[in-house]
């Protein structure tokens, strides 16, 4: 399963030097170990409106727990195996 998600850019500016590799999410999609996701950056405050910027990461979900979360959200953990500009 491919799953694309949208970041806001403070977060995915910490993604994408690797400091971040990890996302809380509700899991409205039935997350699982090894589903692929693309982290698209995406600022809901631009001037012309909601807009991506174009970079994205791809990884893949490496690890997933509830554990301590609210009810419905997990997080997972993710390695990066692409970044584009």
């Amino acid at each position: 399963m491919k799953h694309e998600l949208k970041m806001w850019p403070s977060f995915f500016q910490v993604a994408w030097v690797g400091k971040k590799t990890f996302e809380i999410r509700l899991n409205d999609r039935d997350f699982k170990v090894w589903d692929e996701i693309i982290l698209l950056e995406f600022d809901p405050k631009c001037i012309e409106g909601a807009e991506y910027s174009g970079r994205e990461i791809e990884g893949t979900i490496t690890y997933i727990t509830d554990y301590e979360q609210k009810p419905g959200y997990v997080v997972f953990a993710y390695d990066q195996t692409y970044r584009r500009e």
